[in-house]
C-alpha cells in the first residue's frame, strides 16, 4: 500500500487525491469524487471536502494510499 504523508492535522479529500497522485488536478478529482470512484476508509465519499487524517485509507479503482503525517 502506498502512502502520502501529511504536515497538517488533516487535507482534503480533492487535495489527498492530487498528492497521491490519482488526479491530476482538482477538476479530475472533483468528477472522480463526484461519479462515487473514491472510498475512504471503505465508504463510498462524495465529499470533496471531507477531511481526511492520518490513518486514513483512500481508495480508487482498487488502488489505495494511507494518509500518515509526518
Amino acid at each position: 500500500m502506498e502512502e502520502i504523508k501529511i504536515k497538517d492535522e488533516f487535507i482534503k479529500l480533492g487535495q489527498a487525491l492530487k498528492l497521491a497522485g490519482f488526479a491530476g488536478s482538482g477538476v479530475d478529482a472533483k468528477f472522480m469524487i463526484g461519479d462515487g470512484m473514491v472510498s475512504v476508509n471503505g465508504e463510498t465519499e462524495y465529499r470533496r471536502g471531507r477531511k481526511v487524517r492520518p490513518g486514513d485509507v483512500i481508495e480508487l479503482e482498487g488502488n489505495q494510499v494511507k494518509v500518515s503525517s509526518i
